[in-house]
């Protein structure tokens, strides 16, 4: 093959596996808003630079835009090239994009190819690789046979996700990809939420790696997961599909949901912060008294307030509205929260999805 080979997404996605490193020259805030699973960032354009050598296209001329650039461009190819692939033996194989047009990856490209190494570019760069991802998960969905566990803020779902996998389930954890706990107080103070787009790709990379043979244990969820958007494709599945309903006491779901959520009962007024948004359906007298449980240390008072009066009437008007397989549910009681209940919960779980299935 000669190279640098330049090929369509579709023939690259059968040997991404294969490649010894898959590069992004885009710039860094171009790769931080999304990228192939596996990239690694070396741009040929900074930031600044990329705004810079676009504002010259503007408002100098596309000629002297493009003369700066390619002495940009040169100097920063060459850095990467002495400080991160300097040693590398002469059979390594890397793939190369950058946004759609070729222009950054197709420099580099060239010069690896010179060196002698057997570089693949991408024809139509991120852009093409997007379009493969929005059309997969208006497909992929479809294809996977899901079990959606439902129950009331605290009840347990999420951990139970958790041993499900460790247990080598096939587990879709959203709340996980979208780093938020999809509610009100669902925000992560140490992990902010990705955007759109790389929630997509980690959705796209977790759904074309699963066993359609094999079920799907899913949480149910609402269309947003905080501010992200779950794609439609596959909440319409969600929602079609067999539930099980996971019970838990409500002292046990305040117990469960005050180890999970140790930042807010460390911090009242990041909590109190949070509450404020639930004013419009509360009123400021009710607020007022939550605020006040907080900055006292009654912290499971309130979280017991916040599950019978504010999370679980919504839930309940929710779950039934939504999700149309929930009266043919298969019910699991949780009888407390220790890891031995999750434990063989899961097991048991997993055995009876099966089971049904078969």
């Amino acid at each position: 093959m000669k190279y640098p080979a330049v090929l369509s997404f579709s023939e690259i996605l059968p040997q991404l596996a294969q490649f010894d490193a898959i590069i992004d020259v885009r710039s860094p805030a171009e790769f931080a808003e999304d990228h192939i699973p596996g990239a690694i960032n070396c741009p040929v354009l900074d930031d600044a630079q990329r705004v810079q050598i676009g504002t010259m296209y503007k408002t100098i001329g596309a000629f002297e835009a493009k003369k700066l650039g390619a002495a940009l461009v040169a100097k920063n190819i060459a850095q990467h090239i002495e400080n991160r692939f300097l040693s590398y033996p002469q059979d390594w194989k890397p793939l190369v994009y950058c946004w759609r047009g070729g222009n950054r990856s197709g420099a580099t490209a060239l010069i690896f190819a010179r060196i002698g190494w057997p570089v693949t570019q991408l024809d139509g760069g991120y852009k093409a690789y997007r379009n493969h991802v929005n059309t997969e998960l208006a497909v992929l969905p479809q294809k996977i046979n899901f079990n959606v566990l439902c129950g009331p803020t605290g009840s347990g779902k999420s951990r139970l996700l958790q041993v499900l996998e460790s247990q080598g389930a096939q587990v879709l954890d959203l709340e996980k990809l979208a780093a938020h706990r999809g509610s009100v107080l669902g925000d992560l103070p140490a992990a902010p939420q990705p955007s759109q787009k790389r929630f997509e790709s980690l959705l796209w990379e977790l759904l074309s790696k699963f066993d359609p043979a094999r079920p799907v244990f899913v949480e149910a969820e609402s269309k947003k997961v905080g501010k992200l958007r779950v794609p439609d494709t596959l909440m319409e599945k969600m929602r079609a599909s067999p539930c099980t309903t996971v019970a838990l006491s409500i002292p046990d779901r305040v117990a469960l949901l005050m180890q999970e959520y140790p930042h807010f009962v460390a911090d009242p007024a990041l909590l109190n912060t949070q509450l404020d948004f639930l004013t419009h359906l509360h009123g400021k007298e009710k607020i007022a008294h939550w605020h006040q449980l907080a900055l006292s240390g009654r912290t499971s008072e309130l979280v017991d307030e916040l599950l019978r009066k504010h999370y679980d009437p919504g839930y309940l008007q929710s779950i039934r509205r939504n999700f149309i397989q929930l009266d043919q549910a298969q019910a699991l009681s949780l009888p407390d929260i220790s890891n031995e209940t999750f434990q063989r919960a899961a097991h048991q779980l997993n055995k009876a999805v099966h089971n049904t299935r078969a």
